[in-house]
């Protein structure tokens, strides 16, 4: 059923601008001749303000010719993914964590992706390389699916990796990073719960989500299946111009995870790829926004504020050391 839902998807830029009803002022902003192709699930386009491009849905998803700026600092590989890619599917940047690229495509594209460049291996199936390094650096005890979206895979595919994957002793956690509940959470299948049931791993379930208005019903329920089991649910945002950049937007989303059981876990500073230079907030201003936070949530409901610096030992925590990018989680 979620693959019938996937295909029902807009990738076509024009029928996307009919659906929102956008007016010819509005469309001229549009890109059409995209390298990123669109991709948004319509229970995602149906929550879009109409005629708006200012809707913070709209923003993540729809392409426009603020895509074309250049800026310094900005590039096509801005976290250096390929300088740790120690197999086709398989990054290894931090000690004790290897990334597995499960998969190349995504439930939605989103424009800002750091990812959007990356040469993904599609043409060879399975993960035989990525198995027989993972069990030959036992220094490695937490393997993250990644992609792309771990769960674009098939339960199919999904149960052969973890059947490889329990070989191994000393992993012991697999953790999914993934944004498809958001878009398209009829992929939490009751064959995909019982296929969790059955890994003898610990499982770490990582969402991606920047907006409060992404939560619906559907999507908290499919997540309740997931924390029925056992499993923490955690999640992931990124600070977005125009999208969650102020304090109300990030308290209601923060929120709205909390009351359901979801933890705040990481907010993002944007990742610096070519073409998302209209996302970027500036780190201070995320210091701002995380200190009158702290002033109304409690702090299990705020997430870390970090960056990827490449060549860095993990994530880098924005503090107020130099009021830009300081220290290391």
């Amino acid at each position: 059923m979620w693959r019938k839902i996937q295909r029902e998807s807009f990738t076509d830029v024009g029928k996307l601008a009919d659906f929102l009803e956008l007016d010819q002022n509005n469309r001229s902003f549009l890109l059409r001749n995209k390298k990123f192709p669109l991709l948004l699930p319509r229970r995602l386009a149906e929550k879009i303000s109409k005629n708006s491009l200012d809707d913070p849905l709209a923003r993540q998803f729809l392409p426009v010719f603020a895509e074309t700026h250049k800026a310094a600092g900005f590039a096509l590989d801005p976290v250096s993914d390929a300088s740790f890619q120690k197999a086709s599917k398989l990054l290894h940047k931090y000690q004790g964590r290897a990334l597995l690229i499960a998969c190349g495509g995504c439930a939605m594209n989103c424009r800002y992706c750091f990812r959007q460049n990356f040469s993904y291996e599609i043409k060879r199936k399975g993960f035989d390389n990525e198995i027989a390094y993972l069990k030959s650096h036992r220094d490695i005890h937490e393997v993250i699916l990644s992609g792309g979206d771990p769960l674009n895979l098939s339960d199919e595919s999904l149960k052969n990796l973890f059947d490889e994957l329990s070989k191994i002793d000393h992993i012991k956690i697999i953790r999914f990073h993934t944004r498809f509940p958001i878009g398209i959470p009829e992929r939490i299948t009751n064959s995909f719960i019982s296929l969790l049931k059955e890994v003898n791993k610990q499982i770490i379930f990582v969402i991606h989500t920047n907006h409060a208005r992404e939560l619906d019903d559907d999507v908290l329920f499919a997540l309740q299946k997931i924390r029925e089991l056992g499993i923490p649910i955690l999640s992931q945002s990124v600070l977005l111009y125009g999208v969650n950049d102020k304090v109300d937007t990030l308290k209601d989303l923060f929120f709205k995870l909390i009351f359901h059981g979801i933890i705040p876990y990481y907010l993002h500073q944007l990742d610096q790829v070519e073409g998302a230079t209209h996302f970027e907030v500036s780190p201070s201003k995320g210091l701002v926004l995380l200190e009158e936070l702290r002033k109304e949530m409690p702090g299990y409901a705020i997430p870390s504020f970090v960056c990827e610096i490449p060549g860095k030992q993990s994530k880098t925590q924005v503090t107020k050391v130099t009021g830009s990018l300081a220290g290391t989680l």
